[in-house]
């Protein structure tokens, strides 16, 4: 089966942002991985124009009750008419999940992929500290480059 790798970032990106998640899109195209995002604008759209663009597939988990709603480089748009709930559908299909940059979607996001075991590659996005005396486990490999994200993503999985 088709590796599947989450990229969750924020709606409205930075042009930094945007780059490096255009890069990661790419890379995991590459990778032969498909890319799983919300669907949206912001750093969804620039990762999947770039996993587009290095001849990936593309399926976006949309909030919204319509298809019309994705971004003009999804493949695959599954409308849920969830809002933000579709943040858990969006980890769930992914087996691991690389956050560029991040707003609070990020961030409900992560924490949603450390509580279903999936890995978490981090680039430019939240840092997590427990509260003090819990032993929770954040494992969120954090990395300096779309190329190390990438790698990292589809060697966790592999």
């Amino acid at each position: 089966m088709t590796i599947q790798i989450g990229v969750i970032g924020p709606s409205r990106a930075t042009p930094e942002i945007a780059e490096a998640a255009f890069r990661v899109g790419a890379l995991i195209a590459l990778g032969g991985a498909i890319l799983v995002c919300g669907g949206g604008g912001g750093a969804m759209e620039a990762a999947c124009r770039g996993a587009r663009s290095a001849g990936g597939t593309t399926v976006g988990i949309l909030p919204g009750p319509t298809r019309e709603d994705a971004n003009p480089f999804v493949d695959i748009a599954i409308p849920t008419g969830m809002g933000e709930a579709r943040n858990a559908l969006v980890v769930r299909a992914s087996d691991a999940v690389i956050a560029v940059g991040g707003g609070v979607g990020t961030l409900s996001e992560i924490g949603l992929a450390l509580k279903m075991g999936r890995p978490v590659i981090g680039l430019g996005t939240w840092a997590l500290v427990p509260p003090a005396g819990d032993a929770v486990e954040l494992d969120i490999k954090r990395v300096e480059s779309p190329e190390a994200a990438a790698r990292a993503a589809l060697a966790a999985v592999d």
